[in-house]
């Protein structure tokens, strides 16, 4: 019987095949529109900017969780954070979002975070920035992380 392996992967729209964009597009679908009752467009246009950057936890083919990164003028600005349902309370998230600030690097970085999930970005050096508002229905808050310093 061949072993399951996770897996965390990073790639550009142009980088991802049909069958990997296809899961991961209906994983946001799923989330955002279906299971949280909030019919919007889930695409917005952005997924294919150049500077745009999908991160994904799979194991074997099964996206178990997902976000991207885009390029705001030199910040990165996370969003599309989302697990599947049946792979929720396994620390995909918190894996995922290690290693997302891998790829954002000494950049600053933004989100716009449900506001029951500041704790979670918290942990990220995220902070509060701005005042809570409704998004779709959903309490959302803006969060910051500053820029890192390199050590000389």
């Amino acid at each position: 019987m061949r072993e399951s392996r996770e897996e965390i992967r990073v790639a550009s729209l142009r980088d991802l095949d049909a069958t990997t964009l296809y899961a991961i597009l209906k994983l946001r679908v799923d989330v955002f529109v279906v299971e949280q009752q909030c019919p919007y467009p889930e695409l917005d246009g952005r997924d294919d900017e150049p500077g745009t950057r999908h991160v994904w936890l799979s194991r074997d083919d099964e996206i178990l969780a997902y976000l991207r990164i885009l390029d705001n003028d030199g910040t990165a600005r996370i969003g599309r954070v989302v697990t599947a349902a049946s792979a929720r309370k396994g620390g995909h998230a918190s894996r995922l979002m290690a290693h997302a600030l891998t790829v954002v690097g000494d950049r600053s970085a933004t989100l716009e975070s449900q506001a029951h999930l500041t704790g979670f970005y918290g942990r990220f050096d995220f902070e509060v920035a701005g005042a809570e508002y409704l998004e779709a229905g959903i309490a959302h808050v803006p969060m910051v992380r500053a820029a890192r310093r390199r050590s000389p």
